[in-house]
């Protein structure tokens, strides 16, 4: 008796991805003659039917959306679920919010679960262990089972979906370079590390900026924030460097930073200037209330639920993904200060 095959056992035997398997059995003119006749023949040989419950489910509209965020407790997403949820309700859309809290294991059961027809398509933010990891083989199978997927903020170039994004690198040199033009020569950078994508990003930025006015890149003045152990330790390392201005990838950091430089007698702004991002309550009012990127996270979470919705109903053959980029303001306030 033949053995039951899917299209990622087709794949794996045949050494191609699942989303060539799911083009070719759909005779898509994007693979090759040779390899659809080779898949093809494979399927045949092996009797593959496709999964009739699971295309039944998906074909069975929800109305509702599954949206997976990475933590719980940021402004930044917030603002992002209030873009979603409006979104979706003018469309006649609910949304149903669950949380990775950065963890590889729980994001791949949360798409499993909810990849079962329980939703009509997905919105996502990667998990910082997933990043680390560099498995995305979760997204890829979803991609290959054409249940419609947006990724936004944290986004990964290699999965083939729409994704909707902060211009990060433009975000962190406008950032650098305001500090620069006031006269700031030695900026701090309080950062992610590297495998979260949009901390690397803001800190091409502020590379970028640094390289615009001659200035070398100094390892001692960046410093990659691992949340697992104190983050405030881990601050206080950079003010035992000359520094003049700080630049955090977020508003707790950046909030961090201020308290550190206070207890060290530094005055904010005229002895350390400091700009963060993600324009929430604690930019506003901290004392002195922190300059920071607005990242529009509303606007993000708009953009994205109503590139979903327009895959859901389109079920367009030709499936071409698009990347939304969604610019950033420097909101200015009382930590940092104008040249005179």
């Amino acid at each position: 008796m033949k053995q039951k095959v899917t299209i990622k056992t087709i794949a794996k035997e045949l050494g191609v991805s699942t989303s060539t398997v799911s083009k070719a059995l759909k005779d898509s003119h994007e693979i090759s003659s040779e390899t659809k006749e080779r898949i093809q023949a494979y399927a045949d040989y092996y009797n593959y039917k496709p999964n009739t419950l699971a295309l039944q489910l998906r074909n069975q509209k929800t109305k509702l959306i599954g949206v997976i965020l990475p933590k719980i407790v940021h402004h930044f997403f917030s603002t992002v679920i209030s873009g979603i949820g409006e979104g979706a309700n003018d469309k006649g859309y609910h949304i149903m919010v669950c949380f990775s809290n950065e963890s590889y294991k729980k994001e791949v059961e949360t798409l499993k679960l909810l990849s079962n027809g329980s939703v009509d398509g997905l919105i996502v933010s990667i998990a910082s262990e997933t990043l680390k990891n560099k498995d995305f083989k979760h997204f890829e199978d979803l991609v290959s089972e054409e249940i419609p997927l947006i990724l936004f903020d944290r986004v990964v170039d290699d999965i083939n979906c729409d994704k909707v994004i902060v211009d990060d690198v433009g975000a962190g040199y406008k950032a650098t370079k305001y500090l620069l033009q006031n006269n700031r020569k030695k900026i701090a950078l309080i950062t992610t590390p590297k495998h979260v994508t949009v901390g690397a990003l803001r800190r091409q930025g502020y590379e970028k900026a640094l390289i615009e006015e001659y200035i070398k890149t100094d390892a001692n003045l960046i410093v990659e924030i691992d949340e697992n152990e104190s983050i405030t330790k881990q601050i206080e390392t950079v003010f035992t460097q000359d520094i003049d201005s700080v630049f955090a990838v977020n508003e707790i950091y950046a909030a961090k930073a201020m308290k550190i430089a206070k207890n060290k007698g530094l005055n904010v702004p005229n002895d350390v200037s400091v700009i963060g991002f993600t324009d929430g309550l604690i930019s506003e009012y901290s004392s002195p209330s922190i300059t920071t990127i607005a990242q529009h996270g509303f606007t993000m979470g708009r953009q994205a639920v109503e590139l979903l919705i327009e895959r859901i109903e389109k079920e367009s053959e030709i499936y071409k993904p698009r990347k939304i980029v969604i610019s950033s303001d420097l909101k200015l306030r009382e930590s940092t200060k104008p040249s005179s």
